[in-house]
């Protein structure tokens, strides 16, 4: 789900994203083999695929490679009150930014409690450090600018995947530069602590998505299709608040027109 490692990853992902599979060839012709193969089916919500794939085996790659050892030892070394407490401070700023876009929303109870959750935890959190909020029953409701720009009715686009962040589409594609402004990271000033921070935290996520993709190792037959509509079901889940509305697809029965 970042400054220079964009960069490098986006230098790696034009190196390597596009392969050429060798190709096999029946022996002798046959009225089989001559006939022309039949065209992929394209899923609508995924035109790029090919694209999408090559990006997702560079992720992959940069994932067995480095992230998930770096997540092991960190999961293994750093105490957990420690991680904690990191992971408590990102998510006070973040609460923040939520608030913003509740308010963007037009939602004023839900903008009135993570305000309220922002003001408990920095005050008496000690910046944020502990979640006193949440042990008042006053819950993080994460909000983001792509789940705005979905509320007013922008289109999701196509389904996306980027270079180390992973799944997205077009719409949260555009919004994640602005989500990212609105980060901690955004509050220090020195760039060498700017990208120490944003490791640490990409290295603290992965760690905590260790049991996650051993899981998913074990059920998953296409781990790219699984991510694929498993992103794209949630982030719809959140643009409606865990209420979508029925998909065209998903309509009853006998609420669809009879085939011709």
């Amino acid at each position: 789900m970042t400054g220079g490692l964009r960069c490098v990853a986006l230098a790696g992902a034009v190196a390597g994203a596009w392969g050429l599979g060798g190709c096999a060839t029946a022996p002798g012709p046959t009225a089989a083999s001559a006939a022309p193969a039949a065209p992929v089916k394209v899923s609508p919500t995924d035109p790029w695929e090919r694209f999408n794939r090559a990006i997702f085996g560079f992720n992959e790659s940069v994932d067995a490679a480095v992230l998930a050892p770096l997540a092991r030892a960190y999961k293994a070394v750093v105490p957990r009150v420690v991680s904690q407490g990191f992971e408590n401070v990102l998510g006070n700023v973040g609460d923040a930014w939520s608030a913003v876009n509740h308010a963007l929303q037009g939602k004023p109870q839900a903008t009135f409690e993570m305000i309220m959750r922002v003001a408990v935890n920095s005050t008496f959190g000690l910046g944020g450090l502990l979640d006193i909020a949440g042990e008042a029953g006053i819950e993080r409701q994460t909000e983001d600018f792509g789940q705005t720009l979905g509320r007013w009715g922008v289109p999701t686009g196509p389904y996306l995947v980027l270079p180390l962040i992973g799944a997205s589409n077009v719409r949260d594609g555009s919004a994640w530069p602005l989500d990212r402004a609105a980060s901690f990271t955004s509050l220090v000033s020195n760039s060498n602590h700017r990208y120490a921070i944003t490791a640490m935290e990409l290295i603290d996520k992965r760690a905590g998505l260790l049991t996650a993709s051993s899981v998913l190792n074990q059920v998953a037959l296409d781990r790219y299709t699984f991510v694929r509509d498993s992103y794209l079901a949630r982030r719809r889940a959140a643009v409606y608040d865990g209420n979508p509305p029925p998909e065209p697809d998903d309509e009853p029965a006998d609420r669809q027109p009879a085939p011709k």
